[in-house]
């Protein structure tokens, strides 16, 4: 899926190094983490099972113990629809860098992308935005990725609000 692999990933990263170094977190962990969070991207519970790859890619790769079960946490924790909450700095970090790359322009679009891959119209979209974009911002843990998202989900509401109105035919008045 185009929407959440290559660029997503690379966002995601520079996101969580970002945050890390403000909020003074692991940055190798979150790194790490980060690189690895979408692994199993496409399969049910891609959260579980890309934590679960990831630690045999760790344990291949020579990282001890401590490492690799803190990076499998940030990645079991990272999803918006993960059952597993996220109890350290690092894991915190990773889900807000995630959460703030599907909003604001570069979240509209990846929106767009993900429908067109999975044969969604602009309502399923809108729908989509109400039943998970506009909640994400309400749902980040660090002071950092709360100021990244004020500006993001200002422009992600303006967007959705500016769409059903000319869905609605509201703004022929402009004509």
């Amino acid at each position: 899926m185009v929407s959440h692999i290559g660029d997503h990933v690379e966002r995601v990263v520079k996101l969580a190094i970002f945050i890390a170094e403000k909020e003074n977190a692991n940055v190798e962990i979150v790194k790490k983490a980060a690189e690895l969070h979408d692994i199993a991207r496409g399969m049910p519970n891609h959260a579980i099972v890309g934590a679960r790859i990831a630690e045999k890619i760790l344990k291949e790769q020579g990282y001890d113990e401590e490492f690799i079960k803190a990076v499998k946490h940030c990645i079991e924790s990272h999803s918006f629809s993960s059952p597993i909450q996220p109890k350290t700095l690092e894991a915190k970090i990773l889900s807000d860098a995630d959460k703030i790359d599907a909003i604001g322009a570069v979240g509209i679009a990846r929106a767009f992308l993900f429908s067109g891959e999975n044969s969604r119209n602009i309502e399923e979209t809108l729908n989509h935005f109400e039943e998970k974009l506009l909640k994400l911002k309400d749902n980040l843990y660090t002071k950092t990725a709360k100021l990244i998202a004020e500006g993001r989900h200002k422009f992600l509401l303006e967007f959705y609000n500016r769409l059903k109105m000319e869905l609605k035919l509201e703004d022929l008045s402009l004509i």
